[in-house]
């Protein structure tokens, strides 16, 4: 099996059709690595949302993964971090027998950060990923109108949202 490896960060779009409105996700994937730290406070201007992926085979990336969420809001420094829309997912549910994170410790985490939304998925088999992107996109539309209730515009939005990867194998350690 082959890992592409993010340098600094890769950016990518996905389009989605929420209740007949066209949204188009535009997603920037930083790089977990410390040296590429620092170039994360021109991505995260203007996000609408956070999404936190780990990966269910690495303990690791799930220990680690609140200092990802802090390192995000501290850099957007959003109006009310405490309501600011983060996604949580947890990625390579296809290898259940490799599986090293405990659904109680993902729960209770969830629970810990006022219910923020879980997702599993598989980016191998696509496993989950279009409810966890219709979560994502829903989160941030809500966030946009201030409002409880999803009003979708009349055509159609792009929304910056920020992927917090740390699933990818690092090379040369």
């Amino acid at each position: 099996m082959q890992y592409k490896t993010t340098i600094g960060a890769d950016f990518l779009t996905k389009e989605l059709d929420l209740n007949g409105t066209i949204v188009q996700l535009q997603l920037w994937d930083t790089a977990g690595q410390e040296k590429f730290h620092s170039m994360g406070t021109s991505f995260y201007r203007s996000s609408e949302c956070c999404v936190l992926v780990f990966d269910l085979t690495e303990s690791k990336t799930f220990e680690i993964i609140d200092n990802w969420r802090t390192e995000f809001l501290t850099k957007l420094n959003p109006k009310d971090p405490e309501t600011f829309p983060i996604v949580l997912l947890g990625n390579k549910s296809d290898l259940t027998e490799e599986r090293k994170i405990k659904n109680e410790d993902i729960k209770k985490y969830c629970e810990k950060n006022k219910g923020m939304p879980y997702y599993e998925t598989s980016a191998k088999d696509n496993t989950g990923v279009e409810n966890a992107f219709r979560e994502i996109a829903k989160l941030a539309f809500k966030r946009n109108s201030n409002n409880d209730d999803l009003i979708l515009p009349q055509k159609p939005m792009n929304l910056n949202l920020k992927v917090e990867n740390n699933t990818k194998k690092k090379c040369c350690n």
